[in-house]
């Protein structure tokens, strides 16, 4: 389906000609034989799939090269990749992390000033758009900043500054500050609703009611019984949302030039670029498989009723 999509969407015939307006009706033709789409979708489709196969076996090599400038797809989608799973780690890692310490803060006293003051936060922090809050930043920490102490305090764009030769630990992270906020916000406001409900249906169950009145201390009963079982809902929204980060973070990506996998697949769209748009849907796919099944297979450890056969 995604591919039908693709080559109805983009029309990769007519992209071709587009971005190389020059080429003769040989060429047009032999583009469309490379990437198999003389036939109909179904052979197509496993013309297309033989040979994506064949090119993991090669690091790429085989794979059919972009339709600008004859680069090939793989080194480029490697980068893309490395970036967006570096933002996206680091991204979640924070906005998880401080989104359930929020929801747990806010779920022991319900009804209290911090309950009331982390679900406002939570819910005003949900409600701004990530492409708001990424130019608001931008504003402040670049040309704000800079109007008051004659400096910028943080990049907005890129990985590294232009010109930038090898590797720099201290100046990638520099860089990867505002969008990892921009990206950890949305995370936080989202965790902490989703930990709080969860958390306060759990504290009022009949178990725990039970682990109580057994003796059991509170912290115990609250670490080993509550958060626990109040994962299990918050793990399903967590695969699922980690599954679709490898995809890139489109928005943030853009506005912060960030050459991720959301960059990489507006790019190739706006191009129609069929060669570069495959790969990524099949590794988009895969990643959003994979993480729900990680999902699943994690019930077993979070809940002890639950039994995988």
């Amino acid at each position: 389906m995604v591919y039908v999509a693709i080559r109805l969407g983009t029309n990769p015939s007519e992209a071709y000609q587009r971005s190389n307006p020059r080429a003769n009706a040989a060429k047009i033709r032999e583009y469309e034989e490379l990437n198999n789409l003389t036939g109909n979708y179904f052979q197509g489709y496993w013309g297309w799939f033989s040979g994506f196969l064949e090119g993991l076996t090669n690091g790429g090599e085989s794979w059919q090269r972009s339709i600008k400038g004859r680069r090939e797809v793989w080194p480029e989608l490697r980068d893309a990749m490395a970036n967006s799973l570096r933002l996206g780690a680091a991204a979640s890692f924070v906005g998880i992390t401080i989104g359930l310490s929020l929801g747990v803060f806010a779920a022991l006293r319900p009804g209290s000033l911090r309950d009331a003051t982390v679900n406002t936060g939570a819910f005003v922090a949900f409600s701004i758009p990530p492409y708001v809050s990424a130019v608001l930043l931008q504003l402040l920490f670049a040309v704000m900043w800079s109007k008051w102490f004659g400096e910028t305090l943080l990049p907005t764009s890129g990985v590294y500054p232009a010109g930038q030769q090898g590797f720099d630990l201290w100046l990638m992270l520099k860089h990867m500050i505002l969008p990892v906020s921009v990206v950890a916000i949305q995370i936080i406001a989202v965790y902490a609703r989703y930990m709080r409900a969860s958390l306060l249906e759990v504290l009022n169950s009949d178990y725990m009611r039970t682990a109580r009145s057994k003796g059991i201390s509170e912290r115990r009963v609250l670490v080993s019984h509550a958060v626990r079982n109040s994962m299990i809902p918050v793990v399903t929204v967590a695969a699922i949302d980690i599954g679709g980060i490898l995809g890139g973070l489109i928005i943030t990506e853009r506005v912060f030039s960030y050459p991720g996998m959301g960059d990489f697949f507006l790019t190739a769209f706006d191009n129609g670029d069929f060669p570069q748009l495959m790969p990524f849907m099949v590794i988009i796919v895969t990643a959003v498989i994979m993480f729900n099944l990680l999902a699943d297979v994690s019930y077993a450890w979070l809940d002890p009723r639950i039994r995988l056969d």
